[in-house]
């Protein structure tokens, strides 16, 4: 009896044995599965995604620690204090046939405001694509030239390039909008073939409505070319003397292409005796009347169409854009490329006043180049507005 209980006893211990080596060999397995290498295969996942922004959008500004809130509103104060007083405009350059003149640098520039020469910091003569307005009077004045202002917008359209855009509106005694800004030519002859005629000519209200309203919500080199014979008849809002400031406060170039229609209103024929030569006395009391003489249709008189004709031609030579006679025997198609290839090629240059002046202040500027036998078109006034308060809200 004793053989076989002592058998027994060793097999209990021998299996207790063997289960107390399996408990302990299992332990490492379990416990062993550390997170060091879950965390050596996630750690290059979480550091390459937060690089790579850094990587690539660090080219093009200084690396440098993220600021603190107090510090990143020091820093937007001082970029809009440095923006305020810059003072840039375009400037086309000319030789006596109209044509571009291109290969200029900055030192063959002089600026001067108020007679004193300022230092330019700011120079650019790139080729870039532009944005026209083709502003289009469609008043009863007009309508016995629709044809030739359809066939000469039509033209405009032709000395398009790709990136090149233009909008459309036409004004009578309303402004009608009738195409945004765009490329597409298809889409700018239709808005041009669907021109129609209203009542009355509200030319003030409509330049102020595309300076203030359309073109200052566009970047880039902007124009306006606008058909007009000149006479306002309706505006009451906008007037003669607002508009030309307007032109002066604005980085948008007009060039005014005047149709005369005295002969298709009957403008001129009164009797011979009658007539009598316009005046400058008649053409300020116009201005101070707001530009708006007598109530004939059209602007009868000669006083009004004297006085139209002097309006485009300031708002031209204002604005440093330039203004053409229909009625002559020049060529549209020509002066319309001219006009593109000298939106598209101009020069940009910039200067930070010595004298900022205050807020409503007039300047006079004058631009010399280092160049015989060119023409340099630019503004020659500016009036100092209150930039700070309009970058600010941007």
């Amino acid at each position: 009896m004793k053989t076989p209980l002592l058998s027994v006893s060793l097999l209990a211990l021998a299996a207790i044995s063997a289960f107390s080596q399996s408990d302990r060999s299992t332990r490492p397995r379990v416990t062993a599965t550390p997170a060091p290498p879950v965390l050596q295969r996630s750690t290059p996942a979480t550091v390459r995604p937060n690089t790579a922004p850094v990587l690539q959008g660090g080219a093009n500004r200084r690396p440098a620690p993220t600021p603190t809130p107090a510090a990143a509103a020091d820093d937007d104060n001082s970029v809009i204090r440095v923006e305020t007083n810059l003072v840039t405009m375009p400037v086309s350059v000319l030789d006596r046939e109209g044509r571009y003149v291109g290969g200029l640098q900055q030192r063959d520039f002089q600026l001067f405001e108020n007679g004193v020469e300022q230092k330019l910091d700011f120079f650019q003569s790139v080729e870039q694509p532009f944005t026209v307005c083709l502003l289009i009077d469609v008043s009863p004045s007009t309508q016995f030239q629709i044809d030739e202002i359809q066939n000469a917008a039509l033209a405009f359209i032709d000395q398009l390039r790709p990136n090149d855009r233009v909008m459309v509106i036409a004004f009578d005694e309303n402004v009608h909008f009738l195409s945004p800004p765009t490329n597409d030519r298809y889409r700018l002859r239709s808005a041009l073939r669907n021109l129609a005629f209203g009542d009355g000519t509200g030319l003030y209200e409509a330049v102020d409505y595309v300076l203030n309203q359309q073109m200052n919500r566009i970047d880039g080199r902007k124009a306006v070319v606008l058909f007009s014979d000149g006479v306002d008849t309706t505006s009451r809002r906008a007037t003669y003397q607002s508009t030309v400031a307007d032109t002066e406060e604005v980085d948008t170039m007009i060039y005014t292409i005047r149709y005369d229609t005295s002969q298709d209103m009957g403008g001129y024929n009164q009797p011979q005796q009658q007539q009598r030569r316009v005046t400058i006395a008649d053409i300020l009391a116009g201005i101070i009347s707001g530009g708006t003489i007598g109530n004939s249709p059209g602007g009868a008189s000669p006083r009004e169409y004297e006085l139209g004709r002097r309006y485009l031609e300031t708002i031209s030579q204002k604005s440093g854009g330039r203004r053409f006679e229909a009625s002559s025997n020049m060529n549209l198609n020509a002066a319309f490329s001219g006009i593109a290839e000298e939106l598209r090629r101009q020069y940009s240059i910039g200067y930070y006043p010595d004298n900022p002046g205050k807020v409503g202040e007039r300047k006079q500027i004058k631009i010399r180049v280092a160049r015989q036998n060119v023409v340099v078109r630019a503004k020659n006034t500016y009036v100092v507005g209150d930039h700070a308060s309009r970058l600010a809200g941007r």
